[in-house]
């Protein structure tokens, strides 16, 4: 019973002694931390939190925006019949480039032509009859009703062979403007429908670039302005001017519908092709600019850690523009700041930092 209690009472002695220990290597820390922090550091000797920082320089700020954008033909149509018939004739080669006014397919007109020269003969007697009621009108043998009547014929008539004429020129199809015909899907005797599609016509020189820019930036982009890209495939840089705005927002995706023109004539361009257009905006003068990292967005908006005398201060900032790699502060930053860019998530409000200041 004796060595039973003598065990109870080490096991109870020994747990004693972990808890004090414990509790004394706890308060040697904390008397060490509050040492170094009270003494070394807030004098500046001591070690505190390593970061990197930069000074705060004004320079130009050119923004350039990245967009993606589609080339469009300057002019493009499908080719149709108006008229239904046989195709009796092809003038054009797949391919080739075709001046404006050029006949490219010819329809059977016989039947449209018969029916022109029946209207003419028509005519022909209509005239020959209005101009005898007119002189019988002079003399007094016929009212003037008759004539009025012999007249009418006459003016039905010539709208009837007008309508005809009208029906016969539809069956030449001709190029509305000059440009690149693409592959034909017709054959010569082929019966042509006004459905069928002949084949393509585009004019690719120049080129237009469509492209949108945000709602924002809509300000900033007038007539005339530069747009540069590049095209997958092609590694030259093309150039190009905005020629028109559309005149309002598109309230669905809030942004800009923009066309620029941009000449082609060596038709390395081609309709339908992606391109990645950079559009430079305005230049801001002694713009200060700061890393993206170095922003720390809040409830608020967005503060920046800055060093003071060996501390960091968190100061909030209003920002501009933002690129790949920077961000314009538009207020609560001046030359000469350092500004953290590391250790954001560790640091706070007064608490010492060492700085190794980085070229920006």
């Amino acid at each position: 019973m004796k060595l039973k209690y003598v065990i109870y009472t080490l096991i109870v002695l020994g747990l004693a002694y972990l808890i004090y220990y414990r509790i004394s290597a706890n308060k040697k820390l904390e008397g060490e931390g509050a040492g170094g922090r009270g003494g070394k550091d807030m004098k500046g000797g001591g070690k505190g939190l390593q970061v990197e920082g930069i000074v705060v320089k004004s320079s130009d700020f050119t923004n350039n925006l990245d967009l993606s954008g589609t080339l469009e033909a300057n002019e493009s149509v499908a080719l149709r019949s108006e008229v239904s018939g046989l195709v009796t004739s092809i003038n054009f080669k797949e391919g080739a480039n075709v001046t404006k006014g050029t006949l490219l397919v010819k329809i059977n007109d016989r039947d449209i032509q018969a029916q022109l020269q029946d209207a003419l003969t028509k005519q022909q007697l209509a005239a020959t009859n209005e101009n005898r009621s007119k002189q019988l009108l002079e003399k007094g043998a016929i009212s003037q009703e008759e004539y009025d009547t012999s007249l009418a014929a006459l003016q039905s008539l010539k709208a009837q062979s007008q309508l005809i004429r009208a029906q016969l020129a539809k069956t030449s199809i001709y190029a509305p403007f000059s440009g690149k015909i693409g592959l034909r899907s017709i054959s010569t005797g082929e019966y042509l429908t006004s459905s069928t599609s002949i084949a393509n016509l585009a004019s690719i020189n120049p080129l237009k670039v469509s492209f949108s820019v945000p709602e924002k930036y809509a300000g900033q982009i007038g007539l005339n302005s530069e747009v540069s890209f590049t095209t997958d495939g092609v590694t030259k840089t093309f150039i190009g001017r905005v020629f028109a705005i559309e005149p309002g927002i598109n309230t669905q995706t809030r942004t800009l519908q923009i066309k620029a023109l941009v000449p082609n004539p060596k038709n390395e361009l081609l309709p339908g092709s992606f391109a990645k257009i950079k559009l430079s905006l305005n230049t801001a003068k002694d713009a200060i600019l700061i890393p993206n990292e170095a922003i720390i967005p809040v409830l608020e908006g967005k503060t920046v850690f800055i060093s003071k005398n060996g501390k960091a201060q968190q100061v909030p900032v209003e920002a501009g523009t933002r690129t790949a790699e920077s961000i314009v502060i538009t207020s609560g930053l001046k030359v000469g700041d350092t500004v953290l860019t590391t250790g954001a998530m560790a640091l706070k409000a007064d608490a010492p930092v060492k700085v190794t200041v980085v070229k920006n």
